[in-house]
C-alpha cells in the first residue's frame, strides 16, 4: 500500500513521446511484432502444460527453465515470420492513435 512517504518520494511520470518519421514506423513495427510474440508466447506456454515432461525433456528444474526459453524463441520466430497477423494490425492501431493524438 503506498503512503504519504512512498507518493512524495516518486517522480511524476512524463506521458510517452510518440514515435515519428521513418525511425518511429520502425519502432512500432518491432513493438508490434515484440506483442504478438508476448501472445504467441502465452499461447505456446498454455499449450505445453499438458506435455508429459518425461522422454526427451526428462523433467525437473531444469527442464522448466530451458522449456520457457525454448517457447520464447519458438514465440519470436513466429511472430517475425509473419507470425498470425496480429503485428499489422496492433501497429495501424498504434498508428491511429498517434495520428489522433497529433490532431
Amino acid at each position: 500500500m503506498l503512503d504519504t512517504v512512498t507518493t512524495t518520494v516518486l517522480p511524476p511520470a512524463s506521458p510517452p513521446v510518440a514515435p515519428t518519421g521513418a525511425a518511429g514506423a520502425d519502432k512500432v513495427d518491432s513493438v508490434a511484432r515484440e506483442f504478438e510474440a508476448m501472445m504467441l508466447n502465452q499461447a505456446l506456454q498454455s499449450m505445453f502444460e499438458g506435455v508429459s515432461t518425461e522422454g526427451a525433456f526428462g523433467g525437473g528444474y531444469a527442464e522448466e527453465v530451458y522449456r520457457g526459453m525454448m517457447l520464447d524463441a519458438v514465440a519470436r520466430s513466429i511472430a517475425d515470420g509473419g507470425g498470425l497477423g496480429i503485428a499489422p494490425q496492433v501497429a495501424a492501431q498504434i498508428d491511429a492513435y498517434n495520428k489522433a493524438k497529433e490532431s
